[in-house]
């Protein structure tokens, strides 16, 4: 059914398929690795997984609650070592051409997707290739066994407790696949027909993949959630085409033109003359990141509190995110990024303040300042969106205390193969969440165990931090663990474990016809909820 798609051209595939039909067109900007989510680690298909699929439970749109999707319900045990799932009944397949489905939803879908991935035995584990990331190293390492007690009751149990394992499930990785479709396509020989031609229960299907063109989604009449009655969860357009355009220039052009009604990811550059036009509307919200410097705290003289705490005095983040964010960041004070839950708003960033930079190095024995490297970041992320232009203010402003800093830099892969050695002294490193729970980045770059592996990349090491974070994720009170959360964040910033520069700013531009569209920050952008004005 793909192949079809090279004979159509882009006004073909924009025309609605019946009258009165509303299609939404969506600047995207490149096309999936995978069209079957369990082997990517990659937004472009998550962002098509997100309308074909759905998961045990899901993130409420433009937020970070788990809400209930396949699974109604769920129970953890006091021990945290086993998890019931109660699951959705009258749950529809999509049909194709090569697959008509004979029965709803069931255990046994849930069971086949999670086992194909744990089990190197199964059948499918090898088809399409083995190479399960994201389950490998979020999920498996907790997962002892994956079992069916009747049709709509699914048991996880697990070998430790993880109080995350419930955000991880909401990720696109962990889409629920047929059982049935693929004993067919097992049995007719074409395997690998899973992974390249999906079948869901997502609110859109696949009709058509041209990569590097377009792909194009239908709404599914018969959906689940119209019996929900739940329109922010609903398809409230007929069509859905993503057309492909990796230039965020010309993306820009198409959305202003009228081509698209959505692009995504707009260059910063364009930002004012987006917000000028009077007939887009732009919208923004906080990506779960961080962005920081990190002091080696193994090397003299960034083991001393003081030192640490004076630089960042020095440092004139207000000026940086001007002049390098260009808008696109807001200060970060706590260490978990307001997007999530658990986010300390009542932490305030210490201010410029070069005079109390100075007294706290005299204190700390270094009344005319030292020298040191600075390691600025040699590709554009959100999260920094020019590392050599930062390092620079940065510089003028140590130099202002005495400080001399040196900017070096390296190609992205020997910058971050240094990073994890611990060759820098001062390092600029960022991370982003990939769901909804506070613990990833803070396990993976906070926690005294991540300063063997160098995943900790400030070899800062607090015996209070870690034992609160190991704690918190054996709880499954999402209230106790917010707490934990909580304090966890004032001994970074009462310990100063790093300088903390910005939460980038996501943007879209929008048509003024679109209504309720909500930019998604963990795993793909839904477009359900999403209309257009008649």
């Amino acid at each position: 059914m793909f192949a079809a798609a090279a004979a159509l051209g882009l006004s073909a595939l924009l025309q609605p398929s019946t009258a009165g039909a509303q299609t939404l067109v969506v600047c995207s900007e490149a096309s999936p690795d995978f069209l079957n989510p369990q082997f990517s680690s990659q937004n472009t298909a998550y962002d098509v997984a997100a309308q074909i699929y759905d998961k045990l439970v899901t993130t409420e749109r433009g937020g970070s609650q788990i809400i209930p999707s396949l699974a109604e319900s769920w129970t953890i045990s006091d021990d945290g070592l086993t998890y019931t799932f109660k699951l959705r009944r009258g749950v529809k397949w999509h049909s194709s051409k090569i697959f008509t489905p004979t029965r709803d939803f069931n255990a046994d879908d849930a069971v086949f997707t999670i086992t194909r991935m744990f089990d190197e035995n199964h059948p499918y584990y090898k088809v399409g290739g083995s190479n399960y990331q994201f389950f490998g190293e979020i999920v498996k390492p907790s997962l002892k066994a994956v079992e069916k007690l009747d049709d709509y009751t699914l048991k996880l149990t697990l070998t430790k407790p993880y109080a995350p394992l419930l955000s991880a499930l909401s990720v696109e990785p962990m889409s629920i696949l047929s059982a049935e479709y693929a004993d067919a396509m097992m049995k007719a020989g074409t395997p690998e027909q899973v992974n390249q031609a999906p079948i869901g229960t997502g609110p859109f299907s696949l009709v058509i993949y041209q990569k590097d063109a377009t792909i194009r989604f239908k709404a599914v009449p018969d959906h689940w959630t119209k019996a929900v009655g739940n329109r922010d969860r609903m398809a409230l357009v007929n069509d859905l085409i993503f057309v492909i355009t990796p230039d965020a220039s010309v993306r820009y052009a198409k959305v202003k033109s009228g081509e698209c009604q959505i692009a995504r990811y707009p260059n910063p550059g364009d930002l004012p003359a987006m917000r000028a036009d009077t007939n887009l509307t732009m919208l923004s919200g906080s990506i779960a990141d961080q962005s920081f410097l990190a002091f080696n705290q193994q090397k003299k003289p960034f083991d001393d509190k003081r030192v640490r705490e004076a630089l960042v005095y020095a440092t004139n983040i207000p000026a940086i995110i001007d002049a390098v964010y260009q808008g696109t960041g807001k200060q970060a004070a706590a260490l978990v990024p307001p997007s999530l839950w658990s986010h300390d708003d009542a932490l305030k960033p210490r201010p410029y303040d070069p005079e109390k930079a100075k007294a706290l190095l005299a204190e700390a024995g270094y009344p005319n300042g030292f020298k040191t490297v600075l390691w600025a970041i040699p590709v554009v992320r959100a999260y920094m969106p020019n590392g050599r232009r930062a390092a620079e203010l940065i510089q003028a402003d140590w130099a202002k205390i005495g400080v001399q800093a040196e900017i070096q830099s390296y190609e992205w892969g020997e910058y971050l193969k240094r990073g994890r050695a611990g060759d820098h002294e001062v390092g600029m490193f960022g991370y982003t969440w990939d769901y909804p729970d506070p613990s990833q980045i803070l396990l993976s770059g906070w926690h005294c165990d991540g300063v063997k592996s160098g995943a900790n990349r400030a070899r800062w090491c607090n015996k209070e931090f870690s034992d609160l974070l190991t704690k918190a994720n054996t709880i499954t009170d999402q209230a106790e663990r917010t707490k934990m959360f909580v304090r966890m964040q004032e001994i970074f910033q009462e310990d100063v474990g790093g300088l903390l520069f910005a939460n980038a700013q996501a943007f879209t531009p929008v048509r003024k016809d679109v209504k309720d569209y909500k930019i998604h920050f963990f795993g793909g952008q839904p477009f359900v909820g999403v209309s257009l004005a008649k």
